[in-house]
């Protein structure tokens, strides 16, 4: 193997500590809406220290089929929080968290507000602005439109935060992020 391919990780690495907090972190993500077995990928996936593992790893990490693991990376992708790349010289998928998932994440979460967005003016609208429906979905128009502004300064000064403690290390540079 050359320098620049990564070794497989060993389970031996993962003991009892991390899959404790693996468990225990996907079990908050769980909690806060995330499908269970995307939320267990997801949080070994983030403990692994290459952040990258393959199906057969993540299985025997987790004590899973590759069919779970199959359908909690489909789900991981489609919400951006995961990649999939071929192992050089093999048929093999890694799946690998993004650098900056977080960050990810709330830019994407950002969209979902904008869409939403849309969609209570058309519903104030449809149900009139005076009516106590309309004034309802104003108000949460308003609080996601409050919330939107605010992400997005919130996201600025990330970047800024992380211009300043890693130099020319921002959000989406493909650096290892923590």
């Amino acid at each position: 193997m050359s320098k620049n391919e990564e070794q497989p990780e060993h389970s031996s690495a993962y003991d009892e500590a991390v899959s404790a907090f693996v468990e225990r972190f996907a079990a908050d993500l769980t909690e806060a809406g995330m499908q269970r077995m995307a939320s267990r990928v997801f949080a070994c996936l983030l403990a692994s220290d290459s952040g990258a593992l393959s199906s057969a790893e993540l299985a025997e990490r987790l004590q899973i089929s590759p069919a779970a693991v199959s359908g909690a990376v489909r789900y991981l992708a489609q919400v951006h929080m995961v990649t999939r790349e071929r192992v050089p010289g093999s048929r093999r998928e890694r799946y690998r968290v993004h650098a900056d998932v977080w960050y990810e994440a709330l830019t994407n979460r950002d969209a979902v507000i904008g869409r939403w967005m849309s969609t209570f003016k058309a519903g104030i609208d449809a149900l009139g602005p005076d009516t106590p429906a309309g004034h309802r979905l104003a108000e949460t128009a308003e609080f996601f439109e409050f919330m939107r502004k605010e992400l997005s300064s919130l996201m600025e000064r990330w970047h800024q935060h992380r211009l300043e403690q890693r130099g020319s290390s921002a959000p989406g540079d493909g650096q290892p992020e923590g």
